[in-house]
């Protein structure tokens, strides 16, 4: 008889046992739902290209009503400069060049073109790139411009005679790439001006626009846009012609925060979004 009350007692505790587990293993379900309608914070690395300066950081501040979750961080540079550094790994989520150079040699549906992708590298979200704007390459002038400069026909002249100093871009930097097409187009050689003494660079756009509004030069090639920022004054835009269509390519970088990403870009090419990129200059180029 003992031994059966004993086993009894035995059985009730051991059933009182596992019930209390199943209570602490539902309870500890229940806390680690997360709480609905609570999106995660997600920080997005965007490298862009310097003439964006001011128009993405202005978008950015819009972009908080869109998506309050994500803190956008830039980082502005000559496309090229942010090419190698892509290469080289640093942390990018979204790539939005000044020319189609650079992101065509990260595209890997260029993979078997040596001359576009030389390294056959394939780092883009596949189908994510688009041209998103077009700007225009300007020739702009300091305050009250000193030599009387009017168009790029005489800018040629001039700088034939070495009677004028022009800022441009390095060969690695889109807008000087620009430049360069444009000294094709009338015949003048890089390498002599240099040795003449009659050309000064600049490390990106904005270095060249600085040296302008600074009236360290009497005039430099830059893009529309940074003239309008820069409050500069602009005598001639360069045609297709001279140098082609300066598109801004945009696309989003394999391994990172592809969807949020995805998602930046989409609104890029929204109304609000096209609204600040118009109002210095730029147009849309999908």
């Amino acid at each position: 008889m003992m031994k059966k009350i004993g086993a009894l007692v035995l059985a009730l505790a051991l059933a009182l046992s596992l019930t209390a587990c199943g209570q602490k293993a539902e309870q500890t379900t229940v806390q680690e739902e997360p709480e609905s309608g609570e999106a995660e914070p997600v920080e997005l690395v965007v490298f862009a290209a310097a003439s964006m300066t001011e128009t993405l950081t202005e978008i950015a501040d819009l972009y908080k009503n869109a998506a309050p979750n994500v803190t956008l961080t830039f980082n502005f540079g000559s496309s090229g400069t942010l090419l190698t550094q892509i290469e080289e790994g640093a942390e990018c989520d979204l790539f939005i060049s000044a020319a189609s150079t650079p992101m065509n040699a990260l595209d890997g549906t260029l993979a078997q073109d040596v001359e576009k992708n030389p390294d056959g590298l394939d780092m883009l979200v596949p189908g994510s790139r688009i041209d998103l704007l077009e700007n225009k390459v300007t020739l702009a002038v300091p305050e009250g411009n000193p030599k009387a400069i009017e168009s790029f026909d005489q800018l040629a002249q001039l700088l034939a005679d070495g009677a004028v100093f022009l800022a441009m871009g390095n060969s690695d930097v889109p807008v000087g790439q620009y430049t360069q097409k444009i000294f094709a187009y009338y015949g003048l050689d890089e390498a002599a001006l240099a040795q003449a003494g009659v050309l000064t660079y600049g490390s990106d756009v904005k270095e060249v626009t600085t040296q302008v509004s600074e009236a360290a030069v009497d005039c430099g090639v830059i893009y529309a846009t940074d003239a309008f920022s820069a409050g500069l004054t602009v005598v001639d835009s360069a045609t297709p012609e001279m140098c082609g269509q300066v598109i801004y390519p945009a696309a989003v970088i394999q391994g990172g925060n592809e969807e949020a990403a995805q998602a930046f870009l989409d609104y890029l090419q929204t109304d609000e979004a096209m609204a600040v990129f118009e109002s210095v200059g730029f147009s849309p180029a999908f």
